[in-house]
Parts: C-alpha cells; sequence; structure tokens
C-alpha cells in the first residue's frame, strides 16, 4: 500500500518517456513542447520562484506534469492552463498517481492561455511555469493583464528572451518586450538552464527571468495608448522618436510637442527611454 501522506514523487526520463509512449505523443515544435525530465531544474525553478505554502499559483504549459508536482510539494494551490487536449486530459491523473495527498490541491485548465479571460477559484498570487518558447512574451503580458492578483513570478523562457525581458534602457537588446514587461513588474535575470534537461533537447539555450509585480507609471494616459507609442518607438528602431511617432501623432510636429511635453529631446531613439518617459509622451499626443 503506497504512503499517501509522502510527498509528490517527481517525474524523471523514464516516467516522461512512459507518459508520452502512452499518449502516443510526439512533441510539437509549432506549440513549443519540450518536457522537463529532471527533477533538481523544476525543484530550482520553485526555489526560485519564492513558492510558499500560502501561494496560489497558475502554471501555463504545464505538459506532463513535471514542473506541477514540484509547485504542488510548497504551494497552497496549482492552477494549470494547457491548450494541448491529450495533455489537458491526462495530467489530473498523473497528480493523483505522483502526488496522492495533494490532488485535491490541483485544477487544471484546458485552453489557451493568450485567449483565456478567467481562472476558477481564488485569486492567483504567483504564475510560475515552462513557457512555449514561440509565444512566451504575450502569455507573459496576457497574464500579468488578467491577473492583477499576481504578486510575482519566475517564467523559463529562451535566452535571448529573457535577456530582452529583463534588460534596462540603453541596452542593445532593450525592446517591446522590455518596456511592457517593465509596465507591470520589476523584473530580472535568475540564471541559465542548459538543454539536457529537456526532453527533446532544445536547439537554443534557456533563461529564467523572476519578476515582482510593481505600480504602473502615474499616467492620465492609458495602457494601450502608452503601449501604442511603445510599438511606433521600437517600429523604426534608427529614426529618431521624431520621426517614429510621426505617423500615431498625425504629423512630426504633434509628435515633436508631444516629445517635448514629455521632457525628451525629439532626435532620441526609443531604446533610451524608460517606461515612465513614454508614459509622459503618451499624454502629450492627440487623442
Amino acid at each position: 500500500m503506497s504512503d499517501t501522506s509522502a510527498g509528490p514523487r517527481l517525474l524523471g526520463p523514464a516516467d516522461v518517456r512512459r507518459l508520452a509512449d502512452e499518449l502516443d505523443l510526439r512533441p510539437s515544435k509549432q506549440r513549443g513542447q519540450n518536457f522537463v525530465i529532471d527533477a533538481n531544474t523544476v525543484r530550482r525553478i520553485v526555489r526560485e520562484a519564492h513558492v510558499s505554502a500560502d501561494d496560489v499559483v497558475i502554471e501555463v504549459g504545464p505538459g506532463l506534469g513535471s514542473l506541477t508536482l514540484a509547485l504542488l510539494e510548497v504551494a497552497r494551490r496549482v492552477v494549470a492552463v494547457e491548450v494541448d487536449e491529450r495533455l489537458a486530459t491526462r495530467l489530473p491523473a498523473t497528480i493523483a498517481e505522483h502526488a496522492p495527498a495533494h490532488a485535491d490541491r490541483f485544477e487544471v485548465v484546458l485552453g489557451d492561455a493568450m485567449r483565456i479571460d478567467a481562472i476558477p477559484g481564488p485569486p492567483p498570487t504567483a504564475l510560475v511555469a515552462n513557457l512555449p518558447y514561440n509565444v512566451s512574451v504575450p502569455v507573459l503580458l496576457h497574464m500579468l493583464t488578467l491577473l492583477p492578483s499576481l504578486e510575482r513570478g519566475l517564467v523559463m523562457v529562451q535566452a535571448e528572451v529573457a535577456d530582452r525581458l529583463a534588460a534596462p534602457p540603453g541596452s542593445k537588446v532593450y525592446g517591446v518586450p522590455s518596456v511592457k514587461a517593465a509596465w507591470f513588474a520589476d523584473l530580472r535575470r535568475a540564471g541559465a538552464i542548459g538543454r539536457n534537461v529537456f526532453w527533446p533537447a532544445p536547439n537554443v539555450d534557456s533563461g529564467l527571468v523572476a519578476w515582482t509585480r510593481c505600480d504602473p507609471p502615474a499616467t492620465t494616459a492609458t495602457r494601450q495608448q502608452v503601449f501604442a507609442v511603445v510599438d511606433a518607438a521600437f517600429a523604426h528602431r534608427r529614426k529618431a522618436l521624431r520621426g517614429a511617432l510621426r505617423e500615431l501623432a498625425g504629423s512630426a510636429e504633434a509628435a515633436t510637442a508631444a516629445l517635448e511635453h514629455a521632457g525628451v529631446d525629439p532626435m532620441a531613439r526609443g531604446e533610451s527611454l524608460d517606461v515612465h518617459a513614454f508614459a509622459r509622451i503618451a499624454e502629450g499626443l492627440p487623442r
């Protein structure tokens, strides 16, 4: 008879392959499916995310459940959002088999994380996920927008995306993801993850990004108006802001006036500005 009071039994390489065979699963490149097969890695992610017994965690793209089981070791509740019906259907059985004492603290939601508009149960406090690499930024931004209750989180993404998300103004890789994420949170790089902890091994390196929720800039402009300025500024990276914002503002003169109102040099470029400066520019644009 098994001991149901024991903590979750995490998945190893043999468990992952057995589950994949059972589901006749061929990991999909289109969905960015690379499954973690190393228990130390998922425990490290949970540790770096500072998940506690008080947390309600949302996980995006749980796959076969490697990270889910590690989260259930610690969190009060885990809600996993999975777009693949086969994986979503199998996950509760995996939790019941590997973490019987924790099964009542788990719920799976079948849906696309970029289009989902509600999460069941108490408001989530943390987001911890191995995000599908091809949609990692839009998924992260959608979750931060949808769930103001999220206080912090840690996501595993492609290394260069991790660099972009955590980049400060003036950095070579600073861009749209950096500014938009900074509207919601303070972000930092939290380490690298090797390719050999995945099956199949991806042909890119992975990185961890940790974040803590912060207040958005104090502004009379809406988030959508600010983000429109960000998109325009980086659509023509080599252009000075006066030219890059001309179409959005309606004319070069209106763009110049908005920039001067914001205290920004019209000949500056987008990569030199922080999110607060973009908010000030949005305030000065014709509505």
